[in-house]
Order: structure tokens, then sequence, then C-alpha cells
């Protein structure tokens, strides 16, 4: 099968040996080529498999990379997954924490609250209900637990030194950003514990100096926990941590292909 042509747009040569092509091929080109007429698709596919080479040809090479050793059973220790692990985690939780979205409301009025009668109704009326809080809670939880321990292992193995520094601040980020997911769903169940939990972060932020109030009122909407309180953990629960978070793990990753998994030191 010849794929050269002159005219990256030009199709007319990209399919001329079609018998002997498989099916998955087939559909494959045809759906490139429809792209390609329509997004100039190609242009930048081979901009970007260009750019991937020039990046790639800069990274340092890893000891088995650079004497091509078949030797990277140190691949499959369980503490190099724990990266993975933590991805995981957060997509199940992401997906069960969408699940619970729709029958969850955020409001504290009542006594019981609105908020705390939802987490009721969840665990004790609907279908599924229990099993699928308890997977959204304990998946949070395993992911607090595999990003710390994937941080232990990343600075013990010296992964974090150059040129891979750029990832460790991206992970010190990122953890910082599960410790507040992890904070902010605590509270949204609105009981004596999230309560306390809440009021105790009230604290903590007022005892910072110059801006400890500013912040505070900001995060909480005024110094003793309301309606508006819960209305933000739940708009920084459900809608501004899950984007922030998921770009960055993009990112995070990203890097990691580019440069490669680090050997231990």
């Amino acid at each position: 099968m010849s794929l050269e042509r002159r005219d990256p747009h030009d199709h007319r040569g990209w399919m001329k040996d079609r018998d002997d092509l498989t099916p998955i091929e087939t559909t494959y080109l045809t759906v490139l080529m429809y792209l390609d007429k329509r997004l100039r698709i190609v242009d930048y596919l081979e901009l970007l498999e260009t750019l991937y080479y020039k990046v790639n040809m800069q990274m340092p090479k890893s000891h088995t990379e650079q004497y091509n050793l078949d030797n990277k059973f140190w691949y499959w220790y369980p503490l190099y997954a724990l990266g993975s692990f933590s991805v995981i985690a957060y997509l199940v939780a992401a997906v069960s924490g969408a699940l619970l979205g729709f029958y969850y409301s955020p409001a504290a009025t009542g006594d019981p609250s609105t908020a705390y009668n939802s987490i009721v109704f969840i665990m004790t009326e609907l279908r599924f209900g229990f099993f699928l809080r308890s997977l959204h809670r304990w998946a949070a939880q395993v992911m607090v637990a595999a990003v710390f321990l994937h941080m232990l292992r990343v600075y013990f193995t010296g992964a974090y030194k150059e040129p891979r520094e750029v990832n460790w601040i991206l992970g010190i980020i990122l953890i910082s950003l599960v410790l507040l997911f992890g904070y902010s769903g605590y509270i949204l169940p609105w009981d004596q514990l999230a309560f306390w939990a809440g009021q105790i972060g009230v604290e903590l932020f007022l005892s910072v100096p110059l801006a400890g109030e500013w912040i505070a009122q900001l995060l909480f909407g005024g110094f003793s926990l309301s309606q508006s309180t819960l209305q933000r953990m739940y708009i920084l629960h459900v809608f501004f941590f899950p984007f922030i978070t998921t770009a960055l793990i993009a990112i995070h990753i990203g890097i990691v292909w580019m440069q490669g998994i680090a050997e231990p030191h």
C-alpha cells in the first residue's frame, strides 16, 4: 500500500490499494478523509508529530532506553502503579459523584436540613444508593491515599529531579486540590461532623495574617456557617475543582508520556 502524495489533502492516493486494507484501516482512512476535507486535520497531525519528535529528541534518555535494554521489570513494581491507581480512583469518584448529584440538594434550610435529608434518602430509599455513596466515599479516600503514596515514591526514588521538576510542582498542586476536594465534599452532608469541620476551617483561615478574614468571607460566606457556606462548597466540589483537576491531570500525564517513567536512582 502506498500513501505517498504531493498534497497532504489530495485523498485520491489514500485509498488506492483498498483491497490490501483491513476493515479497521479502511474505516480509519475514511474517517480521516472526511475530517480532513472539513477541518484540514492532516496539517495539525503532522504538526503534532513534528513537535513530539523535536521534544522527545531533547529529553534525556533513561538507562534502559539509552542502551536499549530489555530488563525493565521495575516498570511493574507496585509502587510505580500508584499514579495510574490515583487516576482510576479519581474517575470512579467523578462518575459516582455525578450520579449522586441527581439526588443531592445543596440546601441548608429546614431542621434537619434539606441537604441532610437528601443524603438520608440516598442511603435508605434510593435503589443502590447506599452502594453508590459508599463507592464515592471510598474512591475519594483511596485517591487521597494513592496520591500521597505516589508523591512519597516520586520523592524517595529521586523522580522529582531535573528535567521532571515541573511535573513535581504539578503533583504538589494536584495533591493540594485532592485535599480540598475531600474537605469540600466532607461538608456537603451538612450533619454534625460537616458543621464542625466547616467551623474549624473558618477558624483556621481567620488565623491567617492579613488575608485570613477575606479568605474566610470568600470561601465560607462569612465567619459562621450558613446557606452561603454550603452553596460555596457545593460549587467548588462539583464545578470548580473537577475542571481544574482534570486539566492538570491531563497535563501531568502528557508530560510523563513525553519524558517517560523515571527509573529508580
